[in-house]
């Protein structure tokens, strides 16, 4: 992983001209939106307020899978600020809406970059709800912000014939314009949409603009677009406003989007932004970081752990998105237009990813968001008929596999969590689970596995990843079930929860694909990257049992056995130096970079080793998380790499996302308070914690001394005080 000098950018400069006395108080100025920017975080930099619509931020202007968000932090033009963006996703789609203020004449280069202007680190600055940045070639500094549906900016601009572009035409990566429209309804509004198709098969986004300034003139320019296979489909957009602009006056744009139509926008425009006014906005988006990341409060002297833990929290509250207008608006998988009432609609679900620790992060800090998002799940389930796996503005993207909104749905009910229907809720859980023709569904059911066919033209790919997921989600609807006292629905999903050992060859002592007739593939080898894999090799999926962890230890011969190739895990080198992107932040064989291998780093917990835990803890905690762009070894994903870290910061995990277990690891601060939805602190206490005191000593709970390896949620909730002894050499196992 590559290091820079320029780690803290302007951040640091902001915190230093900070008042002391506001540290404690102002959590926000600790968020550096730029980590993850550059190596394969794939964030971006630009404003939002928590769970936002709109993500307001540069584009570089140029395709590629490193500007997938629209922003690496190594180039050196921005082509255009857009408002919808993803984080660290890996998918390039959205860039919607895109604005360009320029002096005339302007630099336009050859496609894709287009019109254009250089910029330089020197002169950018990115905070919690705010981004800034100069345009050289024209000396225009132009600011973000953003409320929850609508983006704010502001151009300065010198003496000068100056133009305002909004180019709907323009798209990258993954994207398509498919249709799209600009009309003015007076010489400060301006109204219109953008649909489009790339990793969303039909999205549609619709604005309204209002300027602070009435512009002179306005030129719109239209292409056709076209396809081979239907000729003519829509029309392709790029306005231009013309303002006369003296030394430093300053011109506001704001911009309501909306998924449902041009009137929402207006009305969302009108709701949120009702002022010319962007410090007011900027300062509303401030206070809305401060309320949400003051919910975890940290202690300790180190500058950069704080910076890390707190940009990682706003990291993991950037998405879902909120997806309804204030009139409580929405479009839905079924192309329909729906209202929530009472609630508000999410999209933007990663949940491959998220439902690993992102989401039960939110079970804690965002309570009321989890019941909306269950809620969001199960309207979704009555509009297509299964629940989201991977929903991006209204629409499935059937990207990643498993069904994952199962464990998020089943968390939230153990937990007590949300006003949703539980009867219907598990309804949906088994109706998504049953889908007979969906990714191998009928033959994991018929044969206790997917398939890895040998005949290409029933290819099932990611067979074994999938067998292993589907397996953990079967087992949290069996918990729903079981505490529903529906006693046949759980031993049916308990049994399936067990397909995982379908997959298991005491030859080898792996987890390998088998054919269509129950034999295992001779190829295979634990090493390598295969299409019977999701971005993963043997190793890294053999562990991804966190639903029978006893019956996996078994399965390899006992705890011995177990602990050694569990240590083979971190100490066995990647046998080729040419691994795939999705393989970084290597130990071993264990990669941090990618989510499959996020919780196996616990599991000495199981064989009663836990300093071993404690070191690799330690180890990620403050080698493979920088304060530096390119501080976070992997994609972002909408928060999971994020949510890992600030689990572990505080020295716990859930393994098992639904068993509301949570097994401990090492802490990183010498205090750390967590102000729960129900008026109570849970605290985290470790003095003596540092660098080198990683190693855990003891155990207490509220004073006397604790025996499990694990706290859970009932713990959490109570307010309790959990207590390290902590040293710099392995101690004793704490835990019957």
């Amino acid at each position: 992983m590559k290091h820079k000098s320029l780690l803290a950018l302007s951040l640091l400069a902001i915190i230093a001209c900070t008042p002391e006395k506001k540290q404690e108080t102002d959590y926000a100025q600790y968020v550096n939106p730029f980590i993850g920017t550059d190596f394969t975080g794939n964030t971006y930099p630009g404003a939002q307020v928590p769970f936002g619509m709109v993500q307001l931020s540069p584009d570089n202007g140029l395709p590629g899978w490193d500007r997938i968000s629209g922003y690496f932090y190594p180039d050196s033009t921005i082509a255009g600020f857009s408002h919808t963006h993803l984080s660290g996703t890996g998918a390039g789609d959205l860039y919607d809406i895109s604005f360009m203020p320029v002096t005339r004449p302007y630099k336009e280069a050859p496609a894709p970059l287009g019109i254009y202007s250089t910029f330089s680190h020197n002169d950018e600055a990115a905070s919690a709800g705010y981004y800034r940045v100069l345009l050289q070639d024209y000396n225009i500094n132009v600011e973000l912000t953003a409320t929850d549906r609508c983006g704010i900016q502001r151009y300065t601009f010198p003496k000068a014939d100056a133009s305002v572009f909004l180019n709907l035409k323009k798209a990258m990566n993954w994207d398509f314009t498919l249709d799209s429209y600009i009309e003015v309804l007076d010489s400060v509004t301006i109204r219109g949409y953008r649909f489009s198709q790339g990793w969303s098969p039909n999205q549609h986004v619709y604005f309204q603009t209002r300027f602070s300034k009435p512009f002179v003139a306005y030129q719109m320019d239209t292409t056709s677009v076209v396809t081979k296979e239907k000729g003519w489909i829509g029309t392709a957009y790029v306005a231009r406003f013309d303002f006369n602009t003296e030394k430093d006056e300053q011109i506001l744009v704001n911009t309501g989007i909306s998924g449902v139509s041009m009137e929402g926008a207006a009305k969302n425009l009108q709701a949120e932004v009702t002022e010319n006014d962007f410090d007011r906005y900027h300062a509303q988006a401030v206070q809305k970081w401060n309320k949400e990341l003051s919910k975890i409060e940290v202690k300790g002297n180190n500058t950069d752990d704080k910076v890390k833990f707190y940009t990682a929290l706003y990291h993991a509250m950037i998405a879902p998105t909120l997806y309804s207008d204030v009139d409580g608006s929405y479009y839905g998988p079924d192309n329909q237009i729906h209202k929530t009432n009472g609630w508000d609609n999410y999209s933007t679900f990663s949940l491959w990813d998220t439902y690993r620790a992102t989401h039960p992060l939110y079970t804690y800090l965002q309570p009321e968001r989890t019941g909306d998002m269950v809620q969001s799940f199960l309207n979704f389930y009555e509009q297509s008929g299964a629940l989201p796996l991977w929903n991006l503005y209204g629409h499935e993207t059937n990207m990643m596999i498993g069904y994952h909104a199962v464990p998020v749905i089943v968390d939230a009910y153990l937990k007590g969590i949300g006003n949703f229907d539980p009867e219907k809720a598990l309804q949906a859980c088994i109706e998504t689970a049953n889908r007979d023709d969906y990714r191998g569904i009928g033959l994991y059911k018929k044969k206790g596995y997917v398939p890895a066919f040998s005949d290409p033209k029933k290819w099932e790919n990611w067979s074994l990843s999938k067998t292993m997921e589907y397996a953990f989600d079967d087992y949290c609807i069996a918990l729903m079930a079981e505490k529903m006292g529906k006693k046949e629905i759980a031993d049916e999903f308990f049994k399936r929860s067990l397909n995982y050992k379908n997959l298991y060859n005491p030859v080898t002592s792996f987890m390998q694909p088998r054919d269509e007739n129950g034999h295992f593939d001779p190829s295979f080898s634990p090493d390598d990257y295969t299409e019977d894999i999701c971005e993963s090799n043997g190793w890294q999926y053999f562990w991804y049992v966190p639903q029978d962890l006893d019956g996996l230890i078994g399965l390899v011969g006992g705890k011995e056995r177990f602990t050694q190739k569990l240590d083979s895990m971190f100490t066995y080198a990647p046998t080729s130096e040419e691994l795939p992107i999705f393989s970084t932040g290597m130990i071993g064989q264990y990669a941090h970079g990618n989510e499959p291998s996020h919780h196996v780093i616990y599991l000495y917990n199981k064989v009663d080793q836990p300093w071993k835990t404690q070191k690799y803890v330690a180890q990620v905690l403050h080698d493979l998380y920088l304060n530096a762009p390119d501080g976070i070894c992997g994609n972002e994903d909408c928060g999971q790499m994020s949510a890992w870290f600030v689990f572990s910061a505080m020295g716990f995990y859930p393994v098992n996302p639904a068993n509301q277990q949570y097994e401990i690891g090492t802490p990183l601060f010498p205090e750390v308070k967590m102000n729960l939805a129900n008026g109570k602190i849970f605290t985290i206490s470790a003095p003596a914690v540092s660098s080198e005191n990683i190693y855990i000593q003891s155990v207490k709970v509220n004073g006397k001394l604790y025996d499990k390896s694990y706290i859970t949620h009932d713990l959490i909730m109570s307010g309790a005080t959990l207590e390290f002894e902590m040293g710099n050499k392995p101690g004793p196992v704490w835990y019957k």
